[in-house]
């Protein structure tokens, strides 16, 4: 069937997080089930001129912003096999920085019109329009409102992923009718109304089709109280209109067999791994040594990521143990400086590399032993992920997709490909790392658990399978 992607972002062309490289890698393996698949973004002043110069001018249109007619141009470019449309405003993309400019609501509101407004323009018209967190939250909405008596619309469903319900997009009601060109029977507890102000979010969750998140465990986490952030009422509601599914990564660009990145490829072999961890050791800093468990984190540094954990323990793990520890990432300044200041104190333990490198990060995968998620919440997690398809034994805490993806390594049967904790508790944390550090130095039960992590299927094949029910079931094909 026609199936159109629309988000805010997509790897390669760019990225802040996780919602980009679903938009890299789902629609590829989507590709490959048959549909004719494309998307949809904006096309930002950030993405790279390589992309840009191969970008094709097809057409120029307009789309409303409550009562104002903005210009909207197009652009496409062909990528891997899958279309991708550019939508082309100076005013509202040309800027630096995808989010955070203080009008984002009605730069998001004009994304949101444009992407129904090309339709017939490009010649596209999709059995399907796959919309992703709040910032596309309103197209299900203004497809029903704006263009139901259309008929080249009519029959158009709407799937909407919540890739993080912590960021909703909640803007103030005059938005209603000056940006999105809603009445107010819209301004409801049924509708997008949300204590008195107007959310995004909400927008996808009630008008959609069928809504999806990231994870088996987060579609029912988000309908409790504690991860629902004022939601959980509504997402229970929803009952059979709402499927978790965890996500994969794009096993052809991160595959350490063929990495470029790295110093030595390998596939499923420690030995070669361990070589991979002493050149980082050296890139790094840190003593050269082989057999001194390697512990890793990739992310950024926010308190969702569970961060304060890792630094309530942290001088305690390396004072106790030999061990050593790194972290790729930025963030929140007060982690930024905590961390440049721990590297200070313990310079042979531990290595703090405060910025963003893609090379580094996998060359960090590939030379790590363990790999440290804590997360207070993480709606799928996608590091997890990348650290088993190189070989990096995550610990992890028991939630969202983290929960779904890592099972507790068993000494006894040889099953599960990492170690887990359940409860937000620092010294959970620290018994779970101990743990896991036993068992490296007993190689017969690490060789076990690194063969677990290596014959994962982590790709987006049956996923993509699971999207596909869901829009035939919408359809009713």
């Amino acid at each position: 069937m026609n199936i159109l992607f629309a988000a805010a972002e997509g790897s390669p062309f760019v990225k802040t997080g996780g919602l980009a490289d679903v938009i890299g890698a789902l629609p590829k393996a989507l590709l490959k089930e048959g549909h004719d698949i494309r998307i949809v973004m904006p096309k930002y002043r950030s993405i790279p001129d390589s992309f840009k110069q191969g970008m094709e001018h097809l057409a120029t249109t307009t789309a409303y912003v409550g009562w104002r007619e903005q210009y909207c141009g197009i652009e496409k470019l062909t990528y891997e096999g899958i279309p991708v449309y550019f939508i082309d405003n100076e005013y509202y993309f040309g800027r630096d920085g995808i989010y955070g400019h203080g009008d984002d609501g009605e730069r998001f509101a004009f994304f949101s019109r444009a992407v129904l407004e090309i339709l017939p323009v490009i010649d596209f018209r999709p059995d399907v329009i796959h919309v992703h967190d709040w910032h596309t939250g309103p197209v299900p909405l203004m497809l029903r409102h704006h263009y139901g008596h259309n008929p080249f619309y009519q029959g158009i469903k709407t799937v909407f992923t919540v890739h993080n319900l912590l960021y909703q997009g909640i803007f103030p009601y005059v938005v209603l009718g000056d940006l999105l060109g809603l009445p107010n029977e819209y301004f409801t507890p049924d509708g997008i109304e949300y204590y008195g102000n107007v959310s995004y979010m909400k927008a996808g969750l009630v008008y959609a089709d069928h809504v999806t998140t990231v994870s088996p465990t987060y579609a029912e986490e988000i309908k409790t109280p504690y991860y629902g952030y004022g939601l959980d009422g509504l997402l229970r509601s929803l009952n059979g209109r709402l499927s978790g599914i965890v996500n994969g990564i794009d096993t052809k660009l991160y595959n350490p067999a063929t990495d470029k990145a790295l110093n030595t490829t390998y596939r499923s072999n420690l030995a070669k791994k361990r070589v991979n961890k002493v050149e980082l050791q050296k890139e790094l800093g840190l003593p050269e040594a082989p057999d001194t468990p390697l512990i890793s984190m990739v992310t950024r540094l926010v308190e969702p990521k569970g961060l304060d954990l890792v630094m309530r323990i942290l001088d305690e793990l390396l004072y106790f143990n030999d061990v050593q520890f790194v972290i790729l990432g930025t963030g929140d300044p007060h982690y930024e400086h905590w961390f440049r200041e721990a590297a200070y104190r313990q310079p042979h333990k531990l290595a703090a590399i405060i910025t963003f490198d893609d090379g580094l990060s996998r060359r960090i995968y590939a030379g790590s032993d363990m790999f440290l998620m804590p997360s207070k919440f993480e709606p799928c997690g996608i590091s997890q992920l990348l650290a088993l398809r190189y070989g990096s034994i995550p610990i992890v805490r028991e939630t969202g997709g983290l929960n779904d993806t890592v099972k507790a390594y068993n000494e006894f049967s040889g099953e599960g490909n990492g170690f887990t904790f359940t409860h937000y508790n620092a010294h959970d944390l620290l018994h779970t790392l101990r743990r896991a550090v036993h068992f490296y130095h007993l190689p017969e039960h690490w060789k076990k658990v690194a063969k677990n992590a290596f014959s994962g299927d982590y790709s987006w094949n049956v996923s993509a399978g699971k999207y596909t029910e869901i829009y035939n079931k919408i359809t009713d094909r």
